[in-house]
């Protein structure tokens, strides 16, 4: 756990000085979009701000301010960040969770027969598919899918997370939320669902040729019953890790994603954020992700404990 903190400690400083060394100011934003760059207005907004501070002293000011879970006041919105953040936070856990488990599903699937029929028609097939979304742009399959599926067929809305101007509640509102839901978790799937689908199959393949695997063979039993019983868990180990690591890589694809689809989450206010320099709640969006991303790979970390009980989770 003190691992964890000092993680995001460093990384909050990190992010700290790094959007720091970025060129421009809230100020400068504000006062380009209220068409006057008086000094004296400047001057005001800059010491309303703290940014005529020393750098250390902001700094040191924003670890104790997020010491005591005060992340501050958004420049441009005039609201608290965890409002903004909290409001926003929802849309993009649930694209998230279903772009996840969309590619771990699908990963699971393909890797499966790919491993299956190794050197087969479907074995081939699976590893081109594999190869082409993996190397398709998450921005650019995303503008693909709403020409075809919204523009040319019109079966599935091109942006937002709900209609417009729509009071349905109930079911009508979650299958209106999960039509449009569909093509951005295909788009910010896509990628990772390569990745899993190579991952499963290399690992299957592998504990294929582990004794044990040959073992139950010579019992007699079914190709089926060996897949599933035997070698599907064991070669579950290295997906269950990969979930962990890409947390971080999904977030910053949804950033893409959110904005191409105007999906209201928090890589879309991050891409407002860093438009407006707002730089308290970029931080405080920068801080969140991390914390979601240790989250996650703790509880990744218990889930492997549980896939294979040779591991004792804390001990050496």
């Amino acid at each position: 756990m003190w691992q964890g903190a000092i993680t995001i400690v460093a990384i909050a400083i990190f992010n700290f000085c790094l959007i720091h060394m970025a060129p421009g100011s809230p100020v400068d934003v504000l006062a380009g979009e209220s068409g006057t760059a008086d000094p004296a207005m400047m001057e005001e907004l800059t010491r309303r701000f703290n940014l005529d501070q020393p750098f250390h002293v902001q700094l040191f000011s924003y670890l104790w301010n997020m010491a005591q879970l005060n992340l501050g006041q958004s420049y441009r919105d005039n609201q608290p960040v965890v409002t903004l953040i909290l409001a926003r936070l929802p849309a993009t856990l649930l694209l998230m969770a279903s772009a996840i488990g969309a590619a771990f599903l699908f990963g699971l699937l393909l890797g499966v027969v790919s491993a299956r029929f190794v050197g087969r028609a479907a074995d081939e097939g699976i590893s081109f598919f594999a190869l082409v979304s993996y190397a398709t742009p998450t921005f650019w399959s995303g503008l693909m899918l709403i020409t075809l599926f919204s523009v040319k067929l019109g079966w599935l809305p091109s942006s937002g997370m709900m209609t417009i101007g729509s009071d349905k509640t109930g079911l009508a509102f979650m299958l209106d939320v999960g039509r449009h839901l569909i093509l951005p978790t295909l788009s910010l799937s896509l990628f990772y669902m390569a990745i899993y689908t190579r991952l499963m199959r290399a690992s299957m393949l592998e504990v294929y040729g582990l004794d044990y695997v040959r073992s139950a063979r010579a019992r007699g039993l079914s190709e089926a019953r060996v897949a599933f019983r035997h070698v599907l868990r064991n070669a579950l180990l290295p997906m269950v890790t990969m979930v962990g690591v890409q947390v971080g890589s999904i977030l910053g694809g949804s950033v893409v994603v959110e904005t191409v689809y105007g999906w209201p989450g928090l890589g879309r206010l991050a891409f407002e954020s860093v438009g407006r320099r707002d730089y308290n709640l970029l931080l405080a969006i920068l801080l969140f992700s991390s914390v979601m991303v240790i989250v996650t790979n703790l509880v990744v970390d218990i889930i492997y404990t549980l896939l294979d009980p040779r591991i004792e989770h804390g001990k050496k």
